[in-house]
């Protein structure tokens, strides 16, 4: 483990992302957002990939109009964004800016976060400055169209030797998987579509889910 420096952050087990794809309605967004937030929820992603700037800064000052000071926010991608929305941080893929670049933008206090997708990206990402790092997709996932090679259960634990940073889990994780995902090594698990509000299932009721297996 050769990371520049340990981060102290402590992230909760369950980290929803909300994705504007889902919602063409801001409205429909703000009251899962509510929804996530009743339901114990501590820490939330805005994640928009469609390019609207102009939605996304509005969508990030609603959304902090309205969680306040119940949940820490982190914005996908754009750091500007993040710090023009009052959000807690943001959260880099490994086509946006660097971490050192990011960090300039964001300052020191704000959270800044790392996806990877295989234990070269993730040694790399372990001697940035980056608070956590996100290892995925663990399982199968249908949230984004081109995703990456599965890493399985093993990549999860690979990662964890790899890193003493909190690690982030995102792909394909359920209620019935995640406690698996956690004694893999994972310090958290990212869910996108896993919380939608469904016909069977409330989103109340989803986030119970996750919560009761990982006690």
């Amino acid at each position: 483990m050769c990371g520049v420096e340990v981060s102290h952050i402590l992230l909760p087990r369950l980290y929803p992302i909300v994705d504007a794809a889902f919602f063409p309605e801001r409205s429909a967004m703000l009251a899962y957002v509510e929804e996530l937030l009743g339901a114990g929820v501590a820490l939330l992603q805005y994640r928009n990939k469609s390019g609207d700037v102009r939605r996304m800064m509005e969508d990030g000052l609603a959304i902090r109009a309205l969680v306040g000071d119940r949940a820490k926010l982190i914005m996908n991608d754009r750091a500007d964004l993040a710090v023009a929305s009052g959000f807690g941080g943001v959260h880099l893929g490994q086509d946006d800016l660097s971490p050192a670049g990011v960090r300039r933008v964001i300052g020191p206090s704000l959270w800044l976060g790392l996806s990877t997708h295989n234990l070269e990206q993730l040694s790399l990402a372990d001697a940035t400055d980056a608070d956590y790092l996100a290892i995925g997709p663990v399982f199968g996932t249908t949230s984004k169209e081109r995703p990456d090679p599965v890493v399985g259960l093993a990549g999860v634990r690979a990662a964890r030797a790899l890193t003493r940073k909190p690690l982030v889990a995102i792909g394909g994780i359920t209620p019935q998987n995640c406690a698996s995902v956690i004694a893999a090594g994972a310090d958290s698990v990212a869910v996108i579509s896993g919380l939608l509000p469904h016909p069977e299932f409330s989103t109340l009721k989803s986030v119970g889910a996750f919560l009761r297996a990982f006690m």
